[in-house]
């Protein structure tokens, strides 16, 4: 939320294909994620190009990794148990 984002911005991440809270650039990033994240999807061409409309080369790579790493913690954490730290509160 420091980058700007408010609570209710937040709050509509799950919709925000149909919010008009979150620009076509925002929109792009979120499904590039998802696709990256759900195994029964995948980052098609079509996909790909919209998010290279809205971003540079070195922020597509950057959003790639973060998704990957955020992924790998997800996956890590819940195998191992490790619970949430109370970093990010969640009301």
């Amino acid at each position: 939320m420091r980058a700007g984002a408010t609570e209710a911005k937040i709050a509509e991440v799950a919709t925000a294909s149909t919010s008009d809270l979150f620009d076509e650039r925002e929109r792009a990033a979120l499904e590039y994620a998802e696709a990256m994240t759900f195994t029964d999807r995948k980052v098609s061409d079509d996909l790909f190009a919209r998010v290279r409309a809205h971003f540079s080369e070195a922020q597509i790579v950057e959003l790639t990794a973060a998704v990957a790493l955020e992924n790998f913690r997800s996956k890590f954490n819940v195998t191992l148990g490790i619970e949430a730290q109370g970093f990010c509160l969640i009301k």
